[in-house]
């Protein structure tokens, strides 16, 4: 799970070709919400959602969310707050998108929150 959200955070930053272009990285002055915000938003919030594209404090927000999470769960540190970030950010994306494509309640985003709380509740503290 910390690499899946690592992974976004390197491919928003250095624009790999994945699933942000180089010349839309975040170090080429792209917006690293706005893409998803501005294209793949729906349902009853999508206005809403809208809105947050390309403002520089969610960027901000959404980056150093993504690298917290990716962090914490590798490092086997600050688990239980990682996965409360990151089930966050992912209750958000699901919401934008509601309904989702597939599955009117069981996607991705939903498993991967489940898979979060898990990790937080297997999670020792020292």
């Amino acid at each position: 799970m910390g690499l899946i959200f690592l992974w976004a955070f390197v491919d928003k930053l250095f624009g790999l070709g994945f699933a942000t272009k180089s010349e839309n990285s975040w170090l080429n002055g792209g917006s690293p919400t706005s893409g998803y915000l501005m294209g793949a938003v729906h349902g009853p919030l999508a206005e809403f959602f809208k809105s947050l594209a390309g403002i520089v404090v969610v960027d901000w927000l959404f980056m150093i969310g993504l690298l917290f999470v990716g962090i914490t769960l590798l490092v086997n540190r600050f688990v239980i707050w990682g996965a409360i970030a990151g089930s966050v950010m992912l209750f958000l994306m699901w919401i934008s998108a509601f309904p989702p494509a597939n599955n009117p309640i069981l996607d991705d985003h939903i498993v991967y929150i489940l898979v979060l709380i898990l990790l937080a509740q297997n999670t020792t503290t020292d």
